[in-house]
């Protein structure tokens, strides 16, 4: 029996056997195994530090200029899509997938272990922290999520980071380059979700064992809670990102916006307030220095700078996929200002007044460092935060909720987003699939664990990500070509032998302007100007030996030219209801004017440019306005670099 499946052998086959095989040897010789990590850690460190912070503010860059600049007002879809979330659903998704797990486990912890080890007021401690979980990490996911979501939906490509490389590669995408481009982000999305699962596993594990689930904090027990979790997950995404993900996410957003709260008026209020507001002043003066500092002239920080900033940037890259392909996914309709803006300074202003509220607390409650003499054992960290605050029985139950939910959002999400890249952007619900994607995340993490706990984990994102970056740099490239190509493309301007307007037939279209078309009217003149148009210019072609012929249905005609290796000529008219402007209608002296609908011809055409009204014109117009399209979409094939649009993938 032949069994369903939607994946891509090519980029499938290759990406599980790495995966098995790193898993075996974590299992089977795991001493070697962590200490051959680690020294390749330590290598990448030593050599290519800097390109993670060139790379990542590069990224910063490209996506506030490209927000700012023409481009800003193209949608992702074509020119009529609309959003298929609201605002606060969309931000909300945002939230549950691309910082949740991080937010509770680093929300107290980071300030306090910057404190004890580097940084020595709380001022700078803050600033660094802030840094790592402000625009640079929302940068990263935009970039991939753009481009995605570009030529995902307004052209209708496969929804994966291969299409993102079509102006580079062209046909190519379908062979051997773009499988190592789906390969890459395969296994980087792997080890960037496994990262999570080993963190969310050990606050977890810390939790219950502090409010009395769990006497012990051991590997054991978070192998449980992986599976325990991940289990949850799978059962989620079978569900499909509309019913599960979207649920959870506004339930837990809820929730941690009531903890954020708890904590603020818990605590000195004021104060707290004023510290957001100096954080935020801090952090904007200091972010250029920082996004380009490598510490080349303070040697004695170097290992600081690479155990966070540098980690901080690989982890951020390794979920670029997972995370990008979850924001392009429900960002359809969005024009490109819309969606930087949104992914850009919503979440990042709000990962500020997180961590002033969460970790500002926290320093000023540490004034015997009761909490920084855990530092070495973070996930206690937030636990430990609570129990010095009200009601902490409550607040901790809260807080293990909000991260039990963030774990299965991320875990959910990261299983339909691996099985879609296996599956070269397809988006098909097949249920084994999931469930062996959601094994295989349990199998990997726990192996890691097993082999070297969450240094293993973090060993290999880091030398995953690398390559990656490399590759986001590119497709930033790929992508600004093809919006360049995209603008040249819907502002050509028509030619001047186009121009057919003269004021022989005055009279008649002052009538027709005075007189409010009906749907009859619009049937009619469809079915006759419009028709008999079409027909004459399908007699005359066939004369050429072109194949065309003309569709009609209820409410709409179009008239097809056929191409073999370019998209169809398509011209059609539809006729489209209107509502009439409120002022006409109660104008007196416009009495003819007074239908509240009417109904008008627009033109559409095969590359979902916005058409126009005819109504004013008749068959001999229709024809010449047929043929200067027709010109228009000549004139476009003929050069190469338009291919992208004119290209047919209906075979690919």
């Amino acid at each position: 029996m032949k069994i369903k499946t939607s994946f891509n052998s090519a980029v499938f086959i290759p990406s599980i056997i790495f995966i098995i095989i790193l898993a075996l040897f974590s299992i089977f010789i795991p001493k070697e195994t962590s200490e051959i990590l680690g020294k390749l850690r330590q290598l990448n460190f030593n050599n290519f530090s800097w390109f993670y912070v060139l790379s990542v503010s590069f990224f910063v860059g490209f996506m506030l200029l490209l927000a700012l600049s023409k481009f800003g007002n193209i949608k992702l879809g074509t020119q009529d899509d609309e959003p298929r979330f609201s605002f606060l659903s969309w931000l909300s998704m945002l939230f549950a997938a691309g910082m949740g797990v991080g937010l509770m486990y680093f929300g107290v912890a980071e300030p306090l272990i910057h404190k004890k080890s580097l940084i020595t007021n709380d001022d700078n401690a803050m600033i660094h922290t802030l840094f790592h979980w402000g625009i640079h990490p929302w940068s990263i996911y935009g970039v991939c999520a753009l481009a995605m979501a570009y030529f995902g939906f307004r052209y209708k490509m496969p929804l994966s980071l291969r299409s993102a490389f079509y102006p580079f590669l062209k046909d190519k995408i379908y062979g051997f380059w773009g499988h190592i481009i789906d390969i890459l982000a395969l296994v980087v999305t792997v080890f960037g979700i496994s990262t999570t699962l080993g963190y969310s596993a050990s606050q977890l594990n810390a939790g219950m064992v502090k409010l009395g689930f769990l006497s012990n904090d051991g590997y054991l027990e978070q192998v449980i809670i992986i599976c325990v979790i991940v289990l949850i997950s799978t059962i989620s995404s079978i569900s499909g990102v509309g019913k599960g993900v979207k649920k959870l996410s506004e339930i837990n957003l809820f929730l941690a916006f009531i903890l954020m709260l708890f904590v603020l008026f818990s605590g000195n209020t004021v104060r707290l307030l004023s510290d957001f507001s100096s954080n935020l002043g801090n952090y904007f003066s200091s972010i250029v220095e920082l996004s380009f500092k490598t510490y080349v002239y303070e040697e004695n920080q170097i290992s600081w700078f690479n155990s966070w900033t540098v980690f901080y940037w690989a982890w951020w890259l390794s979920w670029a996929p997972f995370v990008g392909f979850f924001i392009a996914k429900i960002s359809r309709g969005r024009t490109i200002r819309e969606f930087i803006f949104g992914v850009l300074i919503v979440p990042t202003t709000f990962n500020i007044l997180w961590f002033s509220i969460f970790g500002n607390s926290a320093l000023s409650l540490d004034i015997n460092n009761i909490l920084s003499s855990l530092s070495s054992s973070p996930e206690k960290l937030l636990f430990e935060f609570l129990g010095l605050l009200p009601f902490a029985k409550i607040s901790s139950l809260v807080a293990l909720l909000v991260l039990a939910i963030f774990f299965i959002t991320s875990a959910d999400s990261g299983i339909l987003v691996l099985n879609s890249i296996a599956s070269g952007g397809k988006d098909k619900d097949i249920k084994w699939q999931n469930i062996l994607w959601g094994i295989s995340l349990v199998i990997l993490s726990s192996s890691l664990l097993y082999s070297g706990g969450l240094g293993a984990i973090l060993s290999v994102t880091m030398l995953v990500a690398l390559p990656f970056a490399l590759l986001m740099v590119i497709m930033c490239f790929s992508t600004l070509k093809g919006l360049i190509v995209d603008d040249r493309y819907f502002n050509t301007d028509l030619t001047n032998s186009s121009v057919y307007w003269s004021g022989e037939y005055w009279e008649k279209r002052l009538d027709t302007i005075l007189h409010q078309p009906q749907e009859k009217d619009i049937k009619n003149f469809i079915n006759t100007k419009v028709k008999n148009a079409m027909k004459q210019v399908k007699d005359k072609l066939d004369e050429y030996g072109l194949i065309s012929y003309v569709e009609e249905s209820d409410n709409n005609i179009k008239f097809i030219i056929e191409k073999e290796l370019s998209k169809d000529f398509i011209y059609g008219v539809s006729m489209v209801k209107k509502e009439v402007n409120k002022i006409l209608l109660d104008d007196e002296k416009l009495p003819n004017h007074s239908k509240k609908i009417i109904y008008e011809p627009i033109t559409f055409f095969g590359d979902s440019r916005v058409g126009y009204n005819i109504k004013y014109m008749n068959t001999k117009e229709i024809i010449v306005d047929i043929l200067k399209q027709y010109e228009r979409y000549l004139n476009l094939i003929d050069d190469c670099s338009n291919d992208i649009f004119v290209q047919d993938y209906k075979n690919n």
